[in-house]
């Protein structure tokens, strides 16, 4: 194995990476106490799915929990359970991960059981048909069937019925041309109804390789030991890599797209979306989250003062900004609701507090605020076993660099106003967004 050492700021030992012949990477980080978590990043999610088999990441994500040749569904959590362990997974559009968290144990051994347990579930889930439930007419109401995939499907229901989602997804859809950042992470009802236990068994072989997995063990433990442990557990049997898909990175729509959609709502909601740089461009990541802290995030922000504090008369209900970070490419977002006879008022008003991002320059004070409010999350981020491993994961998968770490709090302290308004100028140019409205139906 090849052994890499990080400084990982807050940490009093050094983070040690591991990566083996077959691709698989090991990351072990001391923390003191008596909690550890374990957990397992794959380099998939809809990034890798098409039109065909949208959403089949979460739904496998849900089917990995039911099940393998050692352990019947359900035994797993429970076993866990019973330690005190919390036992969960998140799919997004760059990852799927599977963690634990729980005490050790006395002598490391519930750590242990934790690692065997999860290493199971990771390379031999048996996705039972049983489980999964049979492909189904969506237009057949005499279908009552509660298995996973009825689980799946509901959960896609009361999701879209929401209304940051449906304004999110409108957004997000049309800041990509070909990119498979644009279709929703969650799928369809109609694709989930008819994916077949083959389409999901392939789609697991085929990504869920050992060159697309990191795991990742977060407390105080005998490092040498737990190595050993995760060679032995984590045995791919010759598994074969997944093939490298290299996706082509959009360009920003260069004409300000607008898109407008209905429902039943009483209020209009908006968002702005735009494409940003890599997640892996440190620099570039840090400024727009600085910029998103100035402009949106809190009531001490100038979308909150200027739109909402200081209006003669309310307009808005609420307004935000987030920056996401992906792979191939972060978005930035302006979310809003406000009054519907309001809604071009309400839209000139945050297009004029873009403009002042220029006009109105960001000032040393906005600026230092902001870095101050980031350093702490980033010192929080470092309390846990659970947020030390989800950064790790991140930092591993989705920047494919925990290296780029060691300098974080360097980067950020060296980011100056110039920075800051020479990524305003590149990225948030208001010609370069989407906005998706959402309105009240009697009003389209």
């Amino acid at each position: 194995m090849e052994k890499t050492t990080v400084n990982y700021p807050f940490l009093t030992d050094e983070v040690e990476i591991y990566e083996r012949v077959n691709g698989h990477k090991i990351v072990l980080a001391h923390k003191e106490g008596e909690m550890a978590n374990v957990s397992t990043w794959v380099k998939t999610g809809s990034i890798n799915e098409d039109d065909r088999i949208n959403g089949i990441s979460h739904f496998l994500e849900h089917l990995m929990f039911k099940g393998t040749h050692k352990h019947k569904a359900g035994e797993f959590d429970r076993t866990l359970e019973a330690k005190g362990a919390i036992v969960n997974a998140a799919t997004w559009k760059d990852y799927t991960f599977y963690y634990v968290t729980l005490p050790k144990g006395e002598n490391c051994k519930d750590l242990n059981l934790a690692i065997e347990l999860h290493a199971d579930m990771m390379l031999d889930p048996i996705l039972p048909e049983e489980e999964i439930g049979a492909p189904f007419d969506l237009n057949d109401s005499t279908v009552t069937d509660k298995r996973e995939r009825h689980v799946v499907i509901e959960e896609i229901r009361m999701r879209k019925d929401q209304n940051w989602t449906k304004i999110y997804n409108a957004c997000n859809y049309n800041m990509y041309t070909k990119h498979p950042y644009k279709r929703d992470v969650i799928g369809t009802p109609e694709i989930i109804s008819k994916v077949t236990r083959d389409d999901i068994m392939n789609y697991y072989q085929t990504f869920y390789s050992p060159e697309n997995m990191t795991t990742i063990v977060v407390g105080d433990f005998d490092k040498e030991a737990v190595l050993k442990k995760i060679e032995t557990e984590f045995d791919f049997k010759g598994r074969k890599n997944a093939p490298k898909l290299v996706h082509e990175t959009d360009s920003p729509v260069c004409q300000k797209k607008v898109v407008e959609n209905s429902a039943h709502v009483n209020t209009t909601y908006f968002m702005y979306g735009w494409l940003g740089p890599l997640a892996r461009d440190i620099k570039g990541t840090i400024c727009l989250d600085i910029i998103s802290i100035i402009f949106g995030d809190g009531t001490s922000s100038r979308l909150y003062q200027n739109l909402i504090e200081k209006q003669p008369e309310p307009i808005f209900n609420m307004i935000s900004s987030e920056h996401y970070q992906f792979k191939d490419g972060n978005n930035f977002f302006i979310q809003a609701n406000c009054k519907s006879d309001k809604k071009d008022m309400a839209i000139g008003l945050v297009e004029k507090e873009l403009e002042n991002l220029i006009n109105v320059p960001i000032t040393n004070e906005e600026m230092q605020k902001a870095k101050k409010k980031i350093k702490s999350r980033f010192a929080y981020s470092a309390e846990t076993v659970s947020e030390i491993g989800e950064t790790i994961g991140y930092y591993m998968t989705v920047c494919e660099d925990l290296k780029l770490i060691e300098e974080y709090l360097m980067d950020l302290e060296n980011i100056t106003i110039e920075d800051l308004n020479n990524i305003i100028k590149q990225y948030l140019n208001l010609n370069n967004s989407v906005l998706s409205i959402l309105v009240p139906e009697e009003r389209k």
